[in-house]
């Protein structure tokens, strides 16, 4: 196997999720920022500490 092979067979998965994500949003209407609205504002990240606390 050479190394695009590999490259296509870990990277597969991922793209074929992501389409069917993609179709099952528009078959029941929503949009990604209709989603993020309902999820409400992110929290504030902290420098240094941004990995372990969020505001």
């Amino acid at each position: 196997m050479n190394a695009f092979e590999v490259f296509a067979i870990y990277l597969a998965p991922f793209v074929i999720i992501a389409i069917a994500i993609r179709l099952l949003m528009r078959r029941y209407a929503v949009d990604l920022p209709d989603v993020q609205k309902q999820a409400g504002f992110a929290p504030k990240r902290r420098f240094l500490l941004g990995a372990w606390r969020s505001d």
